[in-house]
């Protein structure tokens, strides 16, 4: 099993970067593991510590449309450049944590995608430098209200909702180029999503260097990349769950304020 990067806050609010153990124990690191984080003598029990989402980035980029077959569901070709829109830092929630339906809303929709975390300040950099600058790869939910974006110009309303960015639970550093992508609701056996992440229109890399063309991108911050076919409604109540084959699940519960 590859080695998952975790972020955890123990019994008195202290949060730590830590690897988790096949026993669930968390060795902790002195830093963050994209900053040079080595292990220190500190191990956490199970049964001391939550889960908090792998990083704490300055700013998510994500990407639409990176899917063809999405892009026709959506009703529109993908683009010819990758179309980037940002997410705040403040949507981002572990995965356990509830997704909280908006009253503005009347239809929000699950977006399973794979996640990149950044771990070198990138500036200007082309496909082959990017894939140094993609430190490990995590889970992600592009929560969306989709009324709202399709009412708005810009989506920042739809994407931009607190508890809209599930992220987690952990970071890898590897990952298969075909690893399959998939997204299920309510434990029914099949997928409501299922892809390999191989199928993306604009690899990881090209992403990267083409964000980093527009902003620097910083250390822990969150790239993600797309969803595939298969988005639908979210209603409270509601458990989905996003699968990637070598990173893990995650998992989160709809409900109203």
């Amino acid at each position: 099993m590859a080695q998952r990067y975790v972020r955890v806050q123990n019994q008195e609010g202290k949060i730590y970067y830590g690897l988790l153990q096949l026993s669930f124990k968390v060795q902790v690191l002195d830093a963050p593991p994209w900053l040079g984080g080595q292990p220190t003598d500190l191990s956490l029990e199970p049964d001391t510590y939550k889960i908090l989402a792998p990083c704490a980035p300055s700013k998510i980029i994500a990407v639409g449309k990176n899917y063809t077959d999405h892009a026709a569901e959506m009703g529109s070709v993908v683009p010819s450049e990758p179309l980037i829109f940002l997410k705040p830092s403040t949507s981002i929630i572990a995965s356990g944590e509830e997704i909280y339906y908006p009253f503005q809303s009347q239809h929000v929709d699950y977006e399973g995608e794979l996640a990149l975390v950044i771990g070198d300040r990138t500036v200007d950099c082309t496909p082959e430098e990017a894939q140094t600058k993609i430190w490990g790869y995590t889970i992600a939910n592009d929560v969306t209200a989709r009324d709202l974006q399709k009412r708005d110009p810009q989506w920042t309303r739809a994407k931009g909702f607190d508890t809209f960015c599930p992220l987690g639970p952990w970071i890898v550093r590897e990952l298969s180029p075909g690893a399959r992508l998939q997204t299920f609701l309510n434990e029914l056996a099949n997928p409501v999503q299922s892809a390999s992440i191989d199928q993306m229109v604009f690899a990881p890399d090209f992403l990267v260097s083409y964000i980093s063309k527009v902003m620097t991108l910083l250390p822990g911050d969150v790239v993600l990349t797309g969803t595939p076919v298969g988005v639908g409604p979210l209603h409270p109540g509601d458990i989905v769950r996003v699968e990637i084959e070598g990173i893990g699940r995650l998992e989160n519960t709809v409900i109203t304020r």
